[in-house]
């Protein structure tokens, strides 16, 4: 069976690379339906992108390799393909957009975009081989048990990482790639919660404060969610695709306050409250009792001195801990690290030592914050070789 492109994974990046390719376009997938992840993200309403999407906003080896996708196919860009396909969208925090509906609508587009271009679909197929040839790539295919020999002048890499393997994720295109002689940098679970030992947040589990997270690379201002199993939250998962085992993290527990002139203002107005009253004004009562085994706050506020004040104010601005881990790539929203952009084009996503491969989305060493970033590289990425592919097939 004769194709110009196969794509491998027909996930957000997949499916919008075959909406571009032009004709004679394969996706196949080993799931069960396309867009598995889009379908379960966004709490099943698709973050599906961020207003404020920049280059500042993506981890990578090279930190200028995402500009160019980015650039040419943008967050309006995306939002007008929304549009056209009468989607209802609203904004959350930070230019976080998603569907008013659900997430399967964005799937349903995609899957339109691929049919109004002619591109075919084949989930539940198995990668048996994959091999160079003359021309192109001949792959075999296992579907329905029945093996089918394919070849193909373009083979697109859009299997995605390691996330969320009950999903079926793979490092497939890791592989691929080293089979084909790419790199593939140092691969870590991204966007995922932290872990502490047994029982050192259990009595907290469910409460949730406004922090500044920070380490020694990065700073976030987001919510914190506190667990059985450690610490969670938008915070949390930003910060941990700058983690590294062993380092301690710093929690502002009172971001953007002046905690020691409230206390000190209160103190003059009623010294006889407990300091520990004073604090759960600012802070979750739970949050208090138990800051309060590991923090000078016993007593009343009318024995405090000014400087045993700022020293809790300071404590309660950082307050250290070091995770024991994080909880990995079972329930990692995405993979950081991935296929060297060294060895790929930023322009077209082709690898530039095997003409016709192609690696986009998150295969690739580019790895978006939380809220809609991924997704925007998704979209961008898989543009990017769409369009390159099909000036190829244009040229001849």
């Amino acid at each position: 069976m004769e194709f110009q492109t196969v794509i491998l994974g027909a996930g957000a990046a997949g499916m919008m690379c075959a909406a571009h390719a032009g004709p004679g376009v394969l996706v196949i997938d080993h799931a069960k339906s396309p867009g598995e992840k889009i379908r379960i993200s966004g709490g099943g309403r698709c973050n599906f992108t961020n207003l404020g999407t920049g280059p500042e906003n993506f981890l990578s080896g090279n930190p200028h390799f995402a500009k160019s996708a980015l650039a040419r196919y943008t967050q309006w860009d995306f939002l007008d393909l929304i549009g056209r396909h009468g989607i209802s969208w609203h904004e959350k925090t930070l230019g976080q957009l998603f569907c008013d509906g659900s997430a399967r609508q964005v799937i349903a587009m995609l899957r339109g975009e691929m049919a109004a271009a002619g591109a075919e679909l084949w989930v539940q197929t198995r990668l048996a081989d994959l091999r160079n040839v003359p021309g192109g790539f001949a792959l075999a295919l296992e579907r329905e048990g029945v093996r089918h020999e394919v070849r193909c002048r373009s083979l697109v890499l859009a299997t995605g990482g390691r996330s969320i393997p009950k999903m079926g994720a793979t490092g497939l295109a890791y592989e691929i790639a080293r089979q084909f002689g790419l790199a593939v940098t140092e691969t870590r679970p991204a966007l995922v919660p932290f872990t502490f030992p047994e029982g050192r947040f259990t009595a907290l589990a469910g409460v949730s404060v406004p922090v500044r997270l920070s380490n020694a690379r990065a700073s976030f201002d987001e919510a914190l969610l506190f667990t059985h199993r450690g610490l969670s939250g938008p915070a949390v998962l930003q910060l941990s695709s700058y983690w590294r085992e062993g380092e301690e993290i710093s929690l502002d527990l009172v971001p953007g306050l002046d905690l020691f002139e409230r206390l000190r203002a209160q103190r003059a107005r009623a010294g006889r409250p407990l300091v520990t009253t004073e604090l759960a004004r600012h802070l979750p009562v739970r949050l208090v009792e138990r800051l309060a085994g590991e923090m000078p706050m016993a007593g009343k506020l009318a024995d405090r001195s000014d400087a045993s004040l700022q020293a809790l104010c300071a404590a309660l601005a950082d307050w250290r801990l070091t995770p024991s881990g994080t909880e990995g790539y079972r329930t990692a929203e995405v993979t950081l690290g991935g296929i060297d952009t060294g060895g790929l084009s930023s322009t077209t996503m082709e690898a530039r030592a095997v003409p016709g491969l192609y690696a986009i989305g998150e295969a690739v060493d580019v790895t978006g914050w939380l809220g809609g970033y991924n997704f925007q590289w998704a979209w961008s990425s898989g543009v990017a070789a769409g369009r390159a592919i099909a000036a190829r097939l244009r040229e001849g």
